[in-house]
């Protein structure tokens, strides 16, 4: 079962990511100052009219005027007792208050503030405040406040104001914000990471596409500064490592010319040789040299491969080449096997092939061949009843020019180049040689191929 990944791979992906994550915090740190500020500004102005009667009543009080002002007045009554107030407790008013009267020079003993359940008709004032915000009246719900402040010991001065509970309505307008702000902000990030992002794959895709096939198309020098040198360099070096392996090809070619010619004169001159026996070793051993030259070639241009790949049975050519086996008397057998498809070059897979099933006759007397499917993979088992290979050997058994000396009896073998040439062929394929020692005895060589 495959995790699902919600984090993107791509550099591109990720810093529109990021950026639309520090967006949002930034919106949402935003957002709460807003909340915060509103209710400051909410809270003041429930308090603020209480307060301002309160301070102009103790300014005008009649023990200071000689009046009856602000009794007449009905804003502010003074009483000689604490009042009672009936309702909700407002601890937030009462801070609020204190706060303000200490801005305006005015010591007060004790505040109290209650707010009454009941709730009030809309005044024509209330309406027009209402419009002139841009709000709707049947939204607000108008209380009353009630507010006591003890100025003096056993002194106290009450009022009422209205007060209302005006939901907050700059949440749409925030959402709409914050929309606003990651199209300027994402839209051109968006233009800028495909434009960064277009020569990056092709470039990634040029470079599979030498590691799968051993050629590469060259990049479109295109996009921002820095990504155009990359590719121009990407082109140089491209340019560069075809000139090599194509100089390699031409030398490898010279090479195996040259050796071809002397060995072929060494096979003329044998068959002069009188003696039968002494003509049969020296033939023997000009097939082993050339053999051998073959197995260098092959191994040396592994990768360059100019046969093109085509869709093969896998359990057909498995036959064919088992067949080729038996017909020559070598102990082979071929399990039954369903059809299983591969996108390959038959010619390497036939080599490859061979190359396992000369090992298992050479070094495990007999060679068990079988095919298998599974897992998105075919595999192709070549299983011998010989001695096997030691654990911490395998991998090294790989290498060019590598023989085990005990196990497998270095009178009789090649030159040590048979499971390099293979696993090459293999890696050109994007599959895999694996070795493994069976329980019953024996190795099991298999040839990993994607289905």
């Amino acid at each position: 079962m495959r995790r699902l990944r919600l984090w993107p791979q791509s550099v591109v992906g990720q810093i529109i990511i990021l950026v639309a994550l520090a967006l949002f915090v930034a919106q949402a740190i935003n957002f709460t100052l807003l909340l915060r500020e509103r209710q400051r500004i909410e809270l003041t102005a429930q308090t603020a009219p209480g307060v301002y009667r309160i301070v102009d009543a103790l300014d005008n009080r009649p023990d200071r005027r000689g009046g009856d002002e602000a009794d007449r007045r009905g804003r502010v009554r003074f009483l000689d007792a604490a009042p009672p107030l009936p309702g909700q407790a407002r601890p937030d008013v009462e801070r609020r208050a204190r706060a303000m009267f200490d801005d305006v020079g005015l010591s007060v003993r004790s505040i109290r503030a209650a707010e009454q359940p009941q709730l009030l008709p809309l005044r024509r004032w209330d309406n027009f405040r209402m419009r002139a915000a841009g709000g709707r009246h049947d939204h607000v719900h108008m209380t009353r406040l009630a507010m006591a402040v003890e100025y003096q010991p056993g002194k106290w001065a009450l009022t009422q104001t209205r007060i209302g509970d005006r939901p907050p309505r700059f949440g749409g307008w925030l959402v709409g914000q914050t929309l606003i702000l990651y199209a300027i902000v994402l839209l051109p990030l968006l233009w800028v990471g495909r434009r960064l992002a277009r020569p990056l794959k092709q470039l990634t895709l040029s470079a599979e596409q030498f590691a799968r096939t051993g050629s590469a198309d060259p990049v479109e020098e295109s996009g921002p500064g820095d990504v155009r040198q990359l590719t121009i360099a990407f082109n140089a070096m491209r340019s560069r490592i075809f000139a090599m392996l194509n100089e390699k090809d031409r030398m490898l070619g010279a090479i195996g010319h040259d050796l071809r010619t002397p060995l072929a004169s060494l096979r003329v001159r044998a068959e002069s040789v009188e003696d039968e026996g002494e003509r049969a070793r020296m033939s023997e051993t000009i097939d082993e040299m050339n053999r051998m030259l073959e197995d260098i070639l092959s191994l040396a241009r592994a990768g360059r491969s100019s046969e093109a790949r085509q869709k093969v049975d896998m359990s057909a050519l498995a036959d064919a080449v088992v067949e080729d086996f038996l017909e020559l008397g070598s102990p082979v057998d071929l399990a039954d096997s369903d059809r299983a498809v591969a996108n390959v070059r038959p010619q390497q897979i036939r080599r490859a092939l061979r190359n396992l099933i000369e090992n298992a006759i050479v070094y495990g007397e007999r060679a068990h061949v079988s095919v298998e499917r599974g897992d998105g993979t075919i595999r192709l088992i070549v299983a011998d009843d010989g001695p096997g290979i030691s654990e911490d050997r395998m991998e090294e058994m790989m290498e060019p020019f590598t023989r085990l000396e005990g196990s497998r009896n270095r009178d009789t073998g090649g030159a040590g180049l048979g499971l390099a040439l293979v696993r090459a062929i293999m890696t050109e394929h994007g599959g895999a040689l694996k070795l493994a020692n069976r329980a019953q005895g024996g190795l099991e060589a298999s040839l990993v191929l994607p289905a």
